[in-house]
């Protein structure tokens, strides 16, 4: 880890690492990094976010391709770490999304902590492994690789 960040990583410096912004940004904190390796990050669960209008009314479960979304921007604050300042605000796209297995549902009052561990880079394209748990109990869990690209963000 650079010098510069102290964990935890609170919301601010993210929001300098990551072009994402809310309401798409689904990383509140990171609480474990090692740069190019792994990070656990901090997701707190709010009622008042926009898909729990919709997802469901009346039952609001967090949906699913959004606790994934949380996995990959945890790990592209893996690839920034390593890459260092010049990657901070670029684009990570996704290229493919495998093994993805949802095994309780994630409610607003919960805290989703998500970890994930490179599985390989090369080049622009890296590989993690995700899991989110709530309480310890696992919720998801996916593969997925991820393009960072030299178009900025801004």
């Amino acid at each position: 880890m650079t010098s510069e960040n102290t964990l935890p990583i609170d919301i601010r410096r993210i929001m300098e690492m990551i072009p994402h912004r809310y309401p798409l940004l689904m990383v509140d904190r990171i609480l474990e990094l090692v740069p190019g390796e792994r990070a656990l990050s901090l997701k707190n669960i709010t009622m008042n976010e926009p898909q729990f209008e919709g997802h469901f009314p009346g039952f609001p479960v967090m949906p699913g391709v959004l606790i994934i979304e949380s996995m990959a921007q945890t790990a592209a604050i893996v690839v920034v770490e390593a890459l260092g300042k010049e990657a901070e605000g670029k684009v990570v796209y996704f290229m493919t999304i495998d093994e993805a297995r949802f095994r309780r549902p994630v409610v607003p009052g919960d805290s989703m902590h998500v970890h994930v561990e490179k599985v390989r880079s090369k080049g622009p394209v890296w590989k993690f492994r995700g899991v989110a748990t709530v309480e310890g109990k696992t919720c998801a869990e996916a593969t997925f690789s991820a393009m960072i690209t030299d178009k900025s963000a801004s």
